[in-house]
């Protein structure tokens, strides 16, 4: 099991995770192109707040499953729990240290197809609609 430590940019959200990374991915949702991140999935018994979890802010939207989690000091998103797998993170692996994001493949996701119920979804958001 490989061990790295995590942080947000101002060093206020700090955390660990222990995980065998074998794939990254990216994700074309709306809210995933726009933050533009490249992220790992670990399991939530994988991922440990050292500090600062009290300075995270919360994103919610759609289906209120997945949670995207930001430092409210400098804005960084550094994880967010998965809406397609609850018990799992996907970690920012830019907020980790010293990870080579060169040794590994990255896979794309389609976010995009994922269905949007949110009756006051923009209509950027990608996704079949699916009424409540």
């Amino acid at each position: 099991m490989t061990g790295y430590r995590g942080s947000c940019h101002c060093g206020a959200v700090t955390f660990r995770i222990e995980a065998v990374i074998d794939e990254l991915t990216t994700c074309d949702c709306s809210l995933c192109r726009r933050k533009n991140a490249v992220m790992t999935k670990v399991h939530e018994d994988e991922l440990a707040f050292l500090g600062g979890e009290d300075l995270l802010s919360t994103y919610v939207w759609n289906t209120g499953r997945a949670k995207h989690f930001f430092c409210s000091r400098c804005g960084v998103y550094t994880f967010h729990r998965k809406r397609a797998a609850p018990d799992h993170y996907g970690v920012n692996v830019f907020c980790l240290e010293d990870f080579d994001v060169g040794a590994f493949r990255v896979r794309a996701t389609d976010g995009g197809g994922m269905s949007v119920i949110e009756t006051t979804a923009r209509p950027e958001w990608p996704g079949p609609r699916v009424p409540r």
